[in-house]
């Protein structure tokens, strides 16, 4: 019996050997490894773009020594000074509208139109001339609906006023009259938000500025104030106190 058993052992492991060299190794097929994209870490924002007020734009025009440059919300050129003009970051219609479809992305209020030497260029927020004008670039631009103003400087005796024009009817009834004629002067300044526009108003030989509500925003300390687009485009007013240097002040009456 022991003799059988032992017999029997050896045979399974002479049949175990046979069977393990019989086996071929299969060759290890080389497999790509999946590429892993890195994501592109995004565009750090610019800290000299500090944003204190958010209605105001973050680079705003600003001379210096007869030169036109960029300043930051702090007052801090980010721009250097060397343009004969500047004017605010905004759309450009024009090359919105571009027949050359490469063009068209510096037309977005993402760049700023400026001068030098007789040469108009767009430049980015780094101040980096991305585009030199060209007359066969320049589209024709789509003005949206007009929007009506709602009111109007109204003159009586010599004196400037305010009134809604819907609803005036009777120069002899004072309430009729938004504001009461009472100023030397009064212009209703282009804006998006012509129920509360922005009115430049002359007292006592100065410029300031008002609401509808006949509330001081900006006080009478000006000997002018331009009336250009400004609001419109900067929420800003371009003003002068000696009639030669003019610069930019916000609606606190901040100077820039």
């Amino acid at each position: 019996m022991k003799n059988i058993l032992n017999l029997l052992c050896v045979f399974i492991s002479v049949f175990v050997f046979s069977q393990a060299k019989s086996v071929k190794k299969l060759p290890i097929k080389n497999i790509a490894k999946p590429v892993v994209k890195k994501t592109p870490a995004g565009a750090k924002p610019n800290p000299d773009l500090v944003v204190i007020h958010q209605e105001l734009p973050v680079l705003i025009p600003k001379k210096e020594d007869g030169k036109f440059g960029y300043v930051n919300q702090n007052g801090k050129f980010i721009i250097k000074p060397e343009y004969h003009i500047a004017v605010f970051f905004y759309e450009d219609c024009n090359l919105l509208n571009s027949p050359n479809e490469k063009v068209r992305k510096f037309g977005t209020r993402e760049y700023a139109t400026v001068e030098k030497d007789m040469i108009s260029y767009r430049v980015d927020k780094k101040g980096k001339r991305v585009y030199q004008f060209k007359d066969s670039d320049l589209g024709q631009c789509k003005f949206d609906d007009y929007k009506q103003q709602l009111y109007q400087a109204y003159v009586l005796n010599g004196f400037y006023g305010i009134i809604e024009k819907a609803k005036f009817v009777n120069a002899a009834d004072y309430r009729q009259y938004q504001i009461y004629p009472q100023y030397q002067y009064l212009y209703i300044m282009e804006g998006d938000d012509v129920a509360n526009p922005m009115i430049v108003a002359s007292h006592n030989d100065k410029f300031g500025v008002i609401d509808v509500n006949n509330k001081v925003i900006v006080p009478f300390e000006y000997s002018n104030i331009k009336r250009n687009f400004t609001w419109k485009l900067g929420r800003m007013f371009e003003v002068t106190k000696d009639e030669k240097n003019y610069y930019y002040i916000d609606a606190r009456n901040k100077t820039y």
